[in-house]
Order: C-alpha cells, then structure tokens, then sequence
C-alpha cells in the first residue's frame, strides 16, 4: 500500500494542467530515448512552459530527471556536471511538458513524471479531473492522504494501489481507469512496459508512430515529425495500449466516442500538427477566411495578426477579403504563450514584453486585427491601446471563434466563468472594454463549417456549456443565460 510518505509534500492542490506527453519503446536499447524524449518534448514546447521531466527504463531500473524550466534549460547536456542523457538509460521513457493552471506559485514537487519513492511506478498525464471525488474516496478508504496530491498523483496513486496488491501494470490501469472522471492522454511505465490510455471522448489530442522498431505515443503529431518517426494513427477514444517485450496490444477500456477539444484547432495545438485527419494550419486559415465571409471589412486598410496562433487566421481572412496582410506587431520569441501564465498580472505584464508594434506598418491605418480567441478581454485590451498609441487610426477587432462563454474543466486555463468577459457582456460591451472601433466574432455555425468535422466528433464546451464528459459538482458553479 502506498501512503502519503511516498509523494512529495506541498501546500498546493487543485491544479489543472493542460500539458504535453510523449512516450517511446523499444525493444532494444539502440535508441537513446532519453535524448529523443526530450526531442519530442522540445516539439511540445507550446503546451507548457514550467517545467519538464523524463523518466526511463532499463528493464530492471527506472531513472528519472525533472526541473522546473524550458526543454532545452532541463536537459542542458553541455554542462556533463549538470546533466547528461547517460543518467537516462534503457530501452523506453515516458516524458511531460508542464503547465499549471494554479495562480499560485508553481513548485517543483508536482512536476512529473508523477513517481513514487520505491520507483515502481511512473505516470505522466495531459488532461484534467474536474471531478476527483470517486478516486479520493477510493484512496481514502485505503489509508492513501491526498491533501497533498493533484488529480495526475491520484491517478498515479490509484494504479499503484492495485499493482501492490498483485496486479500487472495494465490490469492495474483497467482496474483504476473507472476512478478517473475527466480527461486524460496518459502513459504509465513499470521497469518492463508501458501502458497508454485516453479518456472515453478523446478530449485532448494523442497519436501513435513508429521509429526505428520501435513504437511513439506523442500528444500531437509534430513531435513525430521532429524525430523522424512515422506516423500510424491516433489512439482512439476509450483506448489502451501495451507496449512490452511482447510488441503492442490494444483494448477497449471503456467505449469510445470521439469529442476533441475544439480549442485545439482555434489556439492550442502546433499549426503543423494534424488533429483528426485535418491539419491544424489550413483549420485555422479556414477559419479567418469564414470570418472574413462573415464580418464587415470595408473601412479598413490592412490586415495584421496577434502572433502566433492568430497568424493562419489573419491570413485567411486577408485572402478571403482582398485586403492586403502586413505584420504590424512582432513577437519577441524569447517568451511563453500569454494566455498559459498562471495569474493576471503577470500576464498583462508579458505582453508587452512579448509583442511590440512596428509603426511604419501601422502609423495612420485603418487596421483589421485578426486573432483567434478573447478569453478575458486582458490581452486585447492591452493589444488595441498599443496600437493605438504606435498610430493606428482605427482598430477593428475580428475573432476567429465565437465568444467564450463556460469555463473548461478539462484542462485550459479558465476556470472560473466569472473571469470570461464573454460570459457577462455584449459584444458591442466587450467592444468597449478592449477600447476598439468594431469587434465582430465568427459565428458558432461558421467555426464549425470551417474546420470541416461533423459537430459531434468536437468539444465546443467553451461556447456551449455541454460537457461531454460529467464534471460533477463543478456544474454547480456554471451559469446558464435564458435565451
């Protein structure tokens, strides 16, 4: 049985974390897959900029490395004092981008790999638990304290519960799937396998490839394609995995129905990745187009983009309207994604250091300004007074969604329905907020025609309120407007 002592302690609870996850195995132990993790995980870069991890096994041992930081601070191998990838070993690893939700400062101790003190088991997680009732009181009931653990740390506590008590890894993972009501892309390692396994609605993005005979689970396809494997397939909804000495096997832990979360399209995934057949970059680009289809842009001169995840769309929407594209504000590429940093301060803070307008471009313009979503309202807000002040002469806001409206439980940084402008104010009130001449969003019918998936196979929670998967007692914090 595994107890309270077998976790790091920490004050923090109730994160959230929409993060990356990348596994690799392989028969033999011709393949660094340390190195290559952290290649895959470097791919993954966007989903989460606080911290990274690896663990591997070497069919008897597992070994593991995790730091607060950006991939290529974590494992910095050119400091050998530091860290070298000789301290990862073996013939499989799995590996974890972080990104906490929590506006209270980060600590070191819920970075994953999630493992335990005995090294018996390893887990990484991309996804949240809105609910952890059941899986609490399961633990509970076992004498395992979670006043200190986070929903990844339950489920890793959970599998481990049944794999002390007997059970192989992936009865061990059948036996505690059950517990876990929410999202989940995740990948569990003992020294001998790996298990891998998505939540019911395949909620978050997870696909498959091969490289060199050996196999590549990966949160989106780009990391494939930053190590050269191949890609093979997603891992269906309601799905597990085996990968072991054995080669592959698949189940059906539960039955499936697929719901990706729409905002892996409109923000969150890599454009170069392809999600359900689709590519994210055309998705995108789409999507201004229909926008440009349905907005006005006759009082307008140029077109620019909020970068980088507004770029495609501005594109689109320049080519659907004829009006000429320009980038009128440059990133500095040194930063993280603003709408992922924990707490509104520091986000507000960042964007001027991430953005900075170029005033040849803008200087007297009537400017479109194309971007992909308006969550808080902070962001925009702070975009149009630096226009303005770089001498636009008028700034039109197009949104390539609709107004986000319900909080996500299942791992994007909003969840508290009170802190979405969409939520409680009119466009033309959202308009005025921000300080722009015209705001218009694209459509909820517009958005869906854009990306091209029939509406059931998606997630649009953010704009709809339909959770396709319970989140519990968090429903008692929603509130529905009367039509």
């Amino acid at each position: 049985m595994v107890g309270k002592e077998a976790y790091p302690t920490s004050s923090q609870k109730e994160f959230g974390e929409k993060c990356a996850v990348f596994g690799l195995y392989n028969r033999s132990d011709h393949l660094e897959v340390g190195r290559i993790t952290a290649d895959g995980l470097h791919a993954l870069q966007h989903r989460g900029q606080e911290g990274s991890g690896i663990a591997t096994s070497d069919g008897s041992t597992i070994s593991i490395h995790k730091r607060k930081g950006l991939v290529k601070q974590v494992y910095d191998d050119e400091d050998p004092a530091s860290f070298n990838f000789d301290l990862l070993p073996g013939n499989m690893a799995i590996g974890h981008n972080r990104y906490a939700t929590s506006s209270k400062k980060s600590s070191d101790c819920h970075l994953q790999p999630v493992i335990d003190t005995e090294k018996k088991l390893t887990l990484v997680h991309n996804g949240n638990l809105p609910d952890t009732e059941k899986v609490e009181k399961f633990l509970e009931t076992y004498g395992i304290n979670t006043s200190d653990l986070n929903d990844s740390e339950m489920m890793h506590a959970a599998i481990l519960h049944f794999k002390n008590i007997g059970a192989s890894l992936d009865e061990a993972v059948v036996k505690a799937i059950p517990l876990f009501k929410g999202a989940f892309s995740l990948l569990a390692m003992d020294n001998k396998q790996i298990v891998v396994a998505r939540d019911e609605r395949g909620l978050r993005p997870f696909s498959i490839g091969a490289l060199n005979g050996g196999y590549v689970f990966s949160s989106e396809t780009c990391a494939l394609d930053a190590i050269g494997a191949r890609y093979i397939r997603d891992i269906n909804p309601g799905e597990m995995i085996t990968a072991n000495e054995n080669g592959l096997r698949s189940f059906e832990h539960s039955r499936g129905e697929q719901r990706l979360d729409i905002f892996e399209f409109i923000y969150f995934a890599r454009p170069d990745s392809v999600l359900l057949g689709k590519s994210v970059l055309v998705a995108r680009k789409n999507l201004g187009g229909m926008t440009a289809r349905e907005t006005s842009h006759s009082d307008a001169d140029i077109v620019i983009n909020v970068p980088d995840s507004g770029t495609p769309g501005a594109i689109g929407y320049a080519q659907e309207s004829g009006i000429p594209y320009e980038e009128g504000l440059i990133k500095n590429r040194y930063t993280g994604r603003t709408f992922q940093r924990p707490g509104q301060d520091r986000r507000v803070s960042e964007v001027l250091q991430k953005l900075n307008p170029v005033r040849e471009v803008l200087h007297n313009k009537r400017v479109i300004v194309v971007d992909d979503s308006i969550v808080r309202g902070t962001t925009s807000r702070e975009l149009v007074r630096m226009l303005r002040n770089a001498g636009a002469r008028k700034i039109h806001m197009r949104i390539t969604s609709p107004p986000v409206k319900f909080p996500d439980y299942y791992g994007i940084d909003t969840p508290d329905q009170r802190a979405l402008i969409g939520a409680h104010k009119s466009v033309s009130e959202i308009c005025e907020y921000i300080g722009a001449d015209s705001l218009e969003f694209l459509s909820y019918d517009g958005m869906i025609s854009a990306i091209g998936l029939p509406e059931s196979m998606l997630s649009t929670s953010c704009f709809t309120g339909d959770y396709p998967i319970d989140i519990g007692k968090r429903r008692e914090e929603i509130v529905y407007q009367k039509s």
